[in-house]
């Protein structure tokens, strides 16, 4: 279970021994690694079956929620941390800057517009279109970090990142 490289790139941007919300975690190998670091992770998914083998890890709290159809259940300005990996819902994008506490980091990673030559996902919805996420951020937080990249390892992938800070 390898950790996001962009996680680990940047992850020391979120404070030290701070709560940190992994949205849709998937199989959990980013929680598991903030946890790792001293974090408190609270890892949700829609379906909480991949992360099975990892749910025994200390520092995690778990939970099973559809974040696409129900109210966002997580609050404002809880979090020194919200890390998004490999997914995207853009009514969601709003929820997930309010969610981070003064000095707090997000750290962001998806598919962008250019993926679907190469493989899934396909659909523009869960595509970035080009710029989208420094326009999401911009004059909310500091972008301390930005990439849109042809990744060419482990397989052609066109991705957008980004790490930033909520003043």
């Amino acid at each position: 279970m390898t950790p996001s490289p962009w996680l680990r790139r940047w992850a020391r941007l979120i404070p030290a021994g701070g709560r940190v919300l992994d949205v849709a975690c998937g199989g959990g190998r980013n929680s598991v690694y903030l946890a790792s670091l001293g974090y408190a992770v609270t890892a949700v998914d829609r379906d909480l079956a991949l992360s099975a083998p990892a749910r025994d890890t200390p520092g995690i709290t778990w939970l099973e929620r559809d974040l696409e159809g129900n109210a966002w259940p997580f609050g404002d300005g809880g979090w020194q941390g919200v890390v998004v990996i490999n997914y995207l819902h853009r009514p969601l994008l709003a929820d997930l800057l309010a969610a981070l506490a003064p000095g707090g980091a997000l750290i962001y990673a998806t598919f962008a517009h250019g993926q679907e030559v190469h493989g899934r996902p396909r659909n523009p919805e869960h595509l970035l279109m080009p710029g989208e996420l420094i326009e999401l951020v911009r004059g909310r937080l500091h972008i301390v970090a930005y990439e849109d990249v042809l990744e060419t390892v482990p397989l052609p992938a066109r991705r957008q990142r980004l790490a930033a800070l909520k003043p």
